[in-house]
């Protein structure tokens, strides 16, 4: 499809789409054992997918421009993305192409998951897709290691235009292209695991510290219940740490996806480091106060108001 001249997304992701099947269980088995299973659901999961579910609650209008096939589950992943409000009209179609596929594992007792996932035949990023214009007249990219050619191209067209480009990373032994990539990122938001296998450095703000340079618009480093490390060119006060927000956690599936997300959607709105991160940090605390993924996501209003009741 050519690009509508009039079409402008405050956010375009580029990457990864799963289809997730959870299972909520007691407690985990030990080797050989057997448990019952409580509950079941399918969702629409996948670092990227999550991420633009998150900002289009948060108030973003998004766009998702990766790769799709024809089979169930990129049906499953459409409809669900299409009732966020999310345009699809930019999809690159491929008969090949699936979205990853995720069985999910949630102990209700320790309020832990377990994913075993299939990235075979997962759609990625194509290298010549989507629009350049397209690109150019979003407002924030979102790119993650899904189809490094593809996403490397927008990365370098978004950094020449100033368009913020926010990443979501997972594997650190991805090779060279994934460094490059990093390199063209200005909002490297990480989990704690990566950012130490990445730098070689244990503690969150000393990893933070060491991705840090002068290309970059902001670093903030994820540590689930601990919060979070970040620093950035717009605060002075250099490195900073946002504690976690409380909340009775019942399900972290895709929290590191929303924090992404919202701090995405708030990078398209023009805030400040610090109110984007306090935004993804409690759309990320009520997402695990919550069963299911993308299920589980607040809305704008939720947070805000969640926000004004531990401000009072």
């Amino acid at each position: 499809m050519a690009w509508n001249s009039t079409e402008e997304f405050d956010v375009l992701g580029l990457g990864c789409t799963a289809v997730d099947d959870l299972l909520y269980i007691e407690g985990y088995p030990a080797a050989d054992g057997k448990v019952q299973v409580r509950g079941d659901d399918r969702q629409c999961g996948g670092l990227t997918a999550t991420a633009l579910v998150a900002a289009a609650r948060m108030g973003a209008r998004c766009a998702y421009a990766g790769s799709l096939g024809d089979d169930e589950l990129s049906r499953f992943v459409e409809q669900r993305l299409r009732q966020e409000g999310i345009s699809l009209d930019y999809v690159h179609r491929q008969a090949e192409s699936r979205p990853v596929h995720s069985v999910v594992v949630v102990d209700e007792a320790c309020h832990t998951r377990t994913i075993f996932y299939d990235p075979r035949r997962a759609g990625r990023a194509s290298p010549d897709w989507p629009p350049e214009e397209l690109i150019l007249a979003s407002k924030v990219l979102f790119v993650d290691p899904y189809g490094i050619a593809g996403m490397l191209r927008a990365a370098r067209l978004a950094r020449a235009a100033g368009i913020p480009v926010v990443a979501d990373v997972e594997n650190a032994r991805a090779g060279e292209q994934l460094a490059e990539l990093m390199e063209l990122v200005d909002h490297l938001v990480l989990p704690l695991d990566f950012a130490q296998a990445w730098t070689g450095r244990q503690r969150a703000g000393e990893a933070a510290e060491a991705l840090w340079n002068d290309r970059r618009k902001a670093v903030v480093v994820t540590c689930g219940a601990d919060g979070c490390w970040y620093l950035g060119g717009e605060e002075p006060r250099g490195l900073l740490h946002q504690p976690a927000y409380r909340v009775a956690v019942v399900d972290t599936t895709g929290c590191g996806d929303v924090f992404h997300g919202a701090y995405a959607a708030g990078s398209a709105e023009g805030l400040p480091l610090a109110e984007r991160v306090r935004l993804a940090s409690a759309a990320a605390a009520l997402k695990a106060g919550r069963r299911g993924g993308q299920a589980g996501i607040p809305t704008r209003e939720a947070v805000e108001t969640f926000l004004k009741e531990r401000s009072e």
